[in-house]
């Protein structure tokens, strides 16, 4: 599996997995470190 940073503008943040965002920064702020490990976790398929 790999990753791939895509630099954005205008203060976007999102993280997609497979096209699919599955977290991302909201008027209250930028996902903790924890919430973006457990959205890819949830988002991956099981092996």
């Amino acid at each position: 599996m790999d990753a791939e940073l895509v630099v954005g503008h205008s203060g976007i943040f999102e993280v997609a997995v497979n096209g699919q965002v599955v977290v991302e920064k909201t008027r209250a702020g930028f996902p903790t470190p924890q919430e973006v490990v457990e959205s890819v976790a949830r988002a991956l398929p099981k092996s």
